[in-house]
């Protein structure tokens, strides 16, 4: 705690800079003055856009993008309802991105940063439903100094896709729970079922709407209306294509899913822990500083909880459920729970600390966190993201990202060399398979199906026949072994292996051995769009 004499000093200082700022903050002051204006947040969530898609290109320069996010982009070629390892929105979100941007490493990192910004948006829309002016702006930059909404966010996948929803579910239900009109109703259901169709974690939000509801003392006047049951209704209805899509499929993302559920009672409990103490370290800096603007008023938080209002405690309740539901799951059955799995709820305890309080915030706090959040910002792009993208072009990635171009730019190189064809299928290992269906000029599809991804099957007979390609770097025994046995199978097949090497800005970086292999087309009688089905589960590698 800080001695009370420097609070006052603090306190003092902060209200004599709110009546009298000096020069270098009136613009700040301009730009908060424009919060309920409409322009100020949006100019925010631009620049916080604008500065770390700015970051990832700089940091990444000759990085490549993350397998993560080159998965997504390659389950979203092929539109369908589910896919076996994931529900299917972040397939949906990159293939309607890359409809409309160009397929480059800037265009998905500016996609993923824009998913970031829209997150911050909604929790805007969450923010503004209990307070003005430069509060709103607080809880952003506090949001913007996690690392959810940048580092958490590069890697757009099932936990990154989830940033934006949840906020905007809670919105709906905040909304819905109020006016209990049908509009709002059927904005929950649609909200949540989109949710669900992100990851199924979310089933974990649409489970604290549900107690938070029973638990707040105006649960009577909102199940006795029509609303909760119309969100139901239209839920079910939005979820209904993937739902027949697992009853028809087998549900493999559930068997996916359970994957997770394999441990014990000291592993579950090693679990919950680092869970928490994951997530109290991603809200770390933010509290650190919320401790400072608060100071010796941290003692009125029981106060303040106390009468707190009926949405705020709304809010409170469905930020408990998120963080208390898994950790009860985890215990019970068993399962992982990283703390990445619930970055996307961190906006529900920051929206409460922030908008619960009800003293005033001095202007000269969401100054000083806005200096320090730009300050950071800056440095991150200056010196953290040429340091970055120095050292690992000479130090690499163990995923091998920094050389995936070359790897897919030397196979479709080999590829002509011996076929003069367009490449139209490719597997291998699946980061290399994804970055060379993405990278080649070709845009091969990836034909390795999802439910053999661990289980390394064996291309059926008329794959061979139409075309196909392999790729691992040496080294990788797994997928070496597999080759291995798929060349028993192939027959005619060609065996290459070369060296590729990192560059950054002209300097030279890490290289590493390729070892590719071809099976020349025979025939041209089925489509490459159907290759990606054409996959035997017999004859698999043991690892």
């Amino acid at each position: 705690m800080i001695p009370v004499p420097i609070d006052f000093a603090l306190q003092a200082t902060a209200e004599r800079s709110d009546r009298a700022p000096s020069r270098w903050r009136r613009p700040f002051l301009r730009w908060l003055d424009g919060v309920e204006a409409g322009w100020a947040v949006p100019l925010l969530l631009v620049c916080f856009v604008a500065i770390w898609t700015l970051y990832l290109a700089i940091a990444y320069a000759g990085g490549g993008l993350h397998p993560d996010t080159l998965e997504a982009w390659t389950l979203g070629r092929n539109f369908a309802w589910g896919y076996y390892k994931h529900p299917p929105l972040m397939g949906w979100i990159a293939a309607s991105w890359t409809f409309v941007f160009p397929l480059s490493d800037w265009s998905l990192q500016l996609m993923a940063m824009v998913n970031a910004g829209l997150a911050l948006f909604c929790v805007d829309l969450v923010a503004r439903q209990f307070v003005t002016g430069h509060k709103r702006i607080l809880v952003l930059l506090l949001l913007m100094l996690t690392p959810a909404y940048q580092f958490h966010a590069q890697r757009f996948n099932a936990n990154a896709v989830l940033l934006a929803i949840w906020p905007l579910a809670t919105w709906c239900f905040l909304r819905a729970f109020e006016t209990r009109k049908a509009s709002w109703a059927v904005a929950v259901g649609c909200t949540t079922a989109l949710a669900m169709v992100g990851k199924y974690y979310s089933i974990f939000l649409v489970a604290s709407f549900a107690l938070s509801a029973l638990a707040h003392p105006a649960r009577r006047a909102y199940f006795t209306s029509a609303s909760p049951w119309i969100s139901i209704v239209t839920g079910l209805a939005v979820l209904s294509p993937h739902i027949y899509w697992l009853a028809t499929t087998g549900a493999s993302t559930f068997t996916y899913a359970m994957n997770h559920a394999n441990g014990d009672a000291a592993s579950s409990l090693g679990e919950v822990k680092n869970f928490l103490l994951g997530l109290a370290a991603a809200m770390s800096v933010s509290a650190a500083l919320w401790v400072l603007i608060a100071g010796t008023r941290l003692k009125q938080f029981r106060a303040d909880f106390v009468a707190m209002s009926p949405g705020l405690r709304l809010l409170f309740y469905v930020a408990i459920g998120t963080v208390a539901l898994p950790v009860v799951t985890s215990l019970g059955m068993g399962t992982d729970l990283p703390s990445l799995w619930a970055l996307q709820g961190l906006f529900l305890f920051v929206v409460l600390i922030v908008c619960g309080t009800r003293y005033p915030i001095e202007r000269f706090y969401t100054v000083n966190v806005a200096v320090i959040t730009a300050g950071v910002a800056l440095a991150a792009v200056l010196v953290a993201a040429p340091i970055h993208a120095v050292y690992r072009n000479t130090h690499g990635y163990e995923e091998g990202r920094n050389l995936y171009a070359q790897a897919a730019s030397g196979l479709t190189r080999e590829w002509h060399e011996l076929t003069g064809q367009p490449l139209t299928a490719v597997s291998g290992d699946d980061a290399l398979a994804f970055a060379a269906a993405f990278y080649s000029p070709d845009h091969p599809q990836y034909a390795r199906p999802f439910e053999f991804q661990y289980s390394w099957g064996l291309p059926r007979k008329t794959t061979l026949d139409r075309g196909w390609a392999a790729l691992c770097f040496r080294g990788q025994d797994y997928c070496n072994r597999w080759m291995e046995w798929v060349s028993g199978r192939a027959g005619h097949f060609i065996l290459r292996e070369f060296t590729v090497q990192a560059r950054l800005w002209g300097q030279p970086g890490v290289t590493r051995d390729v070892i590719v292999m071809m099976v020349p087309p025979r025939a041209r009688s089925t489509t490459p769009e159907n290759a990606a089905e054409d996959f035997s589960a017999s004859g698999r590698a043991t690892d």
